[in-house]
């Protein structure tokens, strides 16, 4: 990480953060008050998903600064709407250049819309069933895991249940910003 803290470090309000909070201005909104906070609904687990899916081999910078546009672009990501969608609309999401425009990201996201409205429970409830406690608090980033066994348990479900892009690391990715992991650092003061 070079010259990187990787220990919680205190914030423009002196308040201690994880340590990649502080690395733009975009960034310290999203840490202190979205990303581990809990999300049980179905839309904003899905919308979660589906944008870590695009931020595979991305900043996750660059799709927090589209986020708008992905939301207008898949209609809020209201999983109806999304799994409603038709080649019309992928030809429409390619020439979006107010979002990444991955063919495969695109159809695997319309396909995962159809895979979340066949879950009995819905995809928040398959997602949640996966939370894990047990893990002591990270004290630096190096304590981060970029997977777990639970999120790769959840991807397997993920896949079997015929989601695509959701990967083990893409499973964990959404299970800390969905709050179903707390990996805020252990003296940042979102912990818990």
């Amino acid at each position: 990480m070079g010259d990187r803290p990787t220990v919680a470090t205190a914030g423009p309000d002196g308040r201690l953060r994880c340590p990649w909070a502080l690395s733009t201005a975009d960034m310290l909104p999203y840490h202190d008050a979205e990303w581990g906070r809990p999300v049980r609904d179905d839309r904003g687990l899905f919308e979660r998903l589906c944008l870590e899916a695009f931020q595979s081999g991305l900043s996750w910078l660059t799709i927090l600064r589209k986020r708008e546009n992905f939301r207008a672009a898949f209609r809020d990501f209201e999983i109806e709407k999304v799994a409603a969608f038709g080649p019309g609309d992928v030809t429409r999401l390619l020439a979006d250049a107010g979002i990444v425009r991955n063919r495969a990201k695109i159809e695997a996201t319309i396909a995962n819309a159809h895979a979340a409205l066949d879950l009995p429970a819905g995809l928040a409830a398959l997602a949640w069933k996966y939370a894990d406690s047990s893990r002591s608090a990270p004290v630096t980033l190096a304590d981060v895991p970029a997977s777990t066994p639970a999120a790769k348990a959840l991807s397997a479900d993920l896949r079997r249940q015929g989601f695509r892009f959701t990967g083990p690391v893409t499973a964990y990715a959404t299970m800390q910003a969905c709050g179903i992991v707390d990996d805020h650092l252990a003296t940042c003061f979102c912990r818990g």
